[in-house]
């Protein structure tokens, strides 16, 4: 006999998918079964814990282009995807999350691990169903799939664990109320209306100061982004979801934008008269244009999020490749480069800021900008990038220059802890050919970040090859993202009460696992650090012993924020260090602004 755990496995197998990332527990046991018999296809990845089979499934959807799959068992389980999936629908990724539940002979009893799903997961999903009938499966696992297709976001299906073990219907029942679907889902071509993409080259060819934003949502139109940006004399910032657009060796890209972001983003959206927005939501109005400052034309998918950010003049709800295509025969190529030229300079100037920043180290702690910085010459063709929520993203953001063809992303809307190590795991599952790099803090990597090590370890033979897969620490024993932020955003120095975290030997702890382990406590050794690693035949935990007082100072200070960091470090543990550091780093800043400087 076949059973619906069975079937619902090779209805899985048939939307593509090959792996399912989740955790055991006895609310899923049919389908636990049925994976045995299943024999691979679809293959179960155990994880440590379901949150992590989530960051896994959105991770996969993330470099694939693909649905990714997680399962988890019922009540806790399945409450211990929600940060995953959260992650997933914020950044606007294909996730099916597969789901235990109670016998429906139970439901409504206060059973144990009995817990209201529907409405637990109302939120996450675009798509929540519950099985209740084995003919029923069939149609909710298709629409569950072209639901998360079709919205870029969770679909969850609930399946009560008497239902898994009961005798599949691969076809309902021909009666009043069946319904018969299928396996396939093609992407639309999205375009706008023909009036709105005129409008949109009007707006455009009259603008003197053209900055371009890109996000995520332009990703498969690198070609068409460099056009009109050659076609407008603009210069490109990318949100970090839209990291791998462009590579960083453009003269006129100039880098991230925001707090994590350049000075080179930030003179020319103070500088622009006008804003191409292209599938980013970047929500952070202070380092937009002042409204009325620029006009704006804006491409994005989905009309829900056309103009919300900055007040627009055009809004093309589309696909960004293909309304690119549609709206450069409309432009003109602007004759004046200066504004380009300028953009190209400033450019410059901070690749240079950065890199004398990243080379001053202050005794014998470690610059964790240097970590960065020494990376990114290293940084292997084809090479996929992950990072953690922490400070460290900061030096990822700014210092890690891709070039054509890496991939790279972070949680970027829920800016969540956690996803890094997993994201580098579902990397390399997915390609297992290419290196993985992740760059996680100490607080994310002793939160669940070494519990996956032991994931690593599991499946280590599959893990292991001639590409690299390295996990790299900076350990600084503090929670370093928030305490700047406690300094600059509330006034308050540091609080060692919540702040301070144990220092734990992360190499030490690789090693004892039987992955490589490699620590680094020395400034001048971080190269050689990072080529030991590149070169190791295992997964390596590479652990950077990093000073915590290295400031991670925006493109421009806000005055109320100065002011609060001012206060904040009049009582600070750690005032004397930041005082002479951050002073450091700002002459370094403008000892760039003398005559010779940033003329690389």
């Amino acid at each position: 006999m076949t059973q619906v755990a069975d079937y619902v496995l090779q209805r899985l197998s048939a939307w593509g998918v090959k792996r399912v990332y989740g955790y055991p527990g006895d609310g899923i046991n049919g389908l636990l079964g049925a994976f045995d018999r299943a024999d691979g296809d679809p293959e179960f990845i155990q994880a440590r814990h379901e949150e992590m089979a989530a960051f896994m499934a959105c991770g996969h959807a993330k470099f694939t282009g693909e649905v990714g799959c997680c399962v988890a068992t019922s009540g806790p389980g399945a409450v211990h995807l929600l940060n995953g999936l959260y992650d997933a629908k914020l950044d606007h990724q294909p996730v099916v999350a597969v789901v235990g539940q109670q016998k429906r002979l139970s439901l409504g009893t206060h059973y144990q691990q009995e817990i209201a799903l529907p409405q637990l997961f109302a939120d996450v999903s675009e798509f929540c169903e519950t099985v209740v009938h084995p003919g029923q499966a069939r149609h909710v696992i298709d629409r569950a799939f072209k639901t998360a297709l079709t919205t870029r976001s969770v679909a969850t299906i609930i399946i009560p664990n008497d239902i898994q073990e009961e005798e599949a219907q691969p076809s309902p029942p021909r009666e009043h109320g069946s319904v018969f679907s299928s396996v396939g889902w093609s992407r639309p071509r999205v375009l706008p209306d023909l009036d709105e993409l005129r409008k949109a080259a009007d707006v455009l060819n009259a603008g003197g100061k053209v900055a371009m934003l890109v996000g995520q949502g332009a990703a498969q139109a690198e070609a068409e982004v460099m056009e009109v940006a050659e076609l407008l004399g603009a210069g490109v910032a990318k949100a970090l979801l839209g990291r791998e657009v462009l590579p960083d060796d453009l003269p006129y890209v100039t880098g991230p934008i925001g707090l994590l972001g350049s000075k080179a983003s930030d003179k020319m959206i103070k500088g622009c008269d006008t804003l191409l927005m292209v599938g980013s939501s970047f929500p952070y109005a202070e380092w937009l244009p002042e409204e009325g400052q620029a006009r704006g034309v804006e491409i994005d998918i989905d009309g829900r999020m056309i103009g919300i950010r900055y007040p627009m003049d055009a809004h093309l709800v589309g696909d960004s490749r293909e309304t690119l295509r549609a709206l450069i025969p409309m432009l003109d190529r602007k004759k004046d480069r200066g504004w380009r030229e300028k953009i190209e300079k400033d450019v410059r100037e901070w690749h240079d800021l950065c890199d004398r920043w990243a080379g001053e180290h202050f005794g014998k702690s470690i610059n964790p900008q240097s970590v960065a910085a020494e990376l990114s010459p290293r940084l292997p063709d084809d090479v996929i990038l992950t990072a953690d929520s922490g400070s460290g993203t900061n030096w990822w953001a700014r210092h890690l220059k891709l070039r054509d063809g890496m991939r790279a992303s972070l949680s970027g809307t829920l800016a969540t802890m956690g996803p890094g190590t997993p994201y580098a795991v579902a990397a390399r599952f997915a390609h297992p050919e290419r290196p993985v790099i992740a760059f996680v803090g100490d607080g994310a990597f002793q939160m669940n970040g070494m519990n996956e090590m032991i994931t690593v370890k599991r499946y280590l033979d599959r893990l292991s090859g001639q590409a690299p897969l390295i996990f790299c620490v900076f350990n600084n024993q503090d929670l370093n993202q928030v305490t700047w932020e406690q300094r600059a955003m509330a006034g308050d120095p540091k609080y060692p009460g919540s702040q301070d975290i144990p220092d734990v030997p992360y190499a030490a702890y690789a090693e004892l696992l039987g992955l490589k382990g490699i620590v680094c406590e020395d400034p001048k050794k971080v190269g050689a650090a990072w080529d030991e690693a590149l070169a190791a035949d295992r997964p390596v935990v590479l652990e950077f012993k990093v000073d915590a007082e290295i400031a991670p100072i925006p493109p421009h200070i806000m005055k109320e924020q100065g002011k609060k960091a001012v206060k904040a470090a009049l009582h600070d543990p750690e005032a004397t260090g930041i005082a002479t550091k951050g002073v450091r780093q700002k002459l370094t800043e403008y000892a760039g602004h003398l005559p010779g400087r940033g003329k690389k």
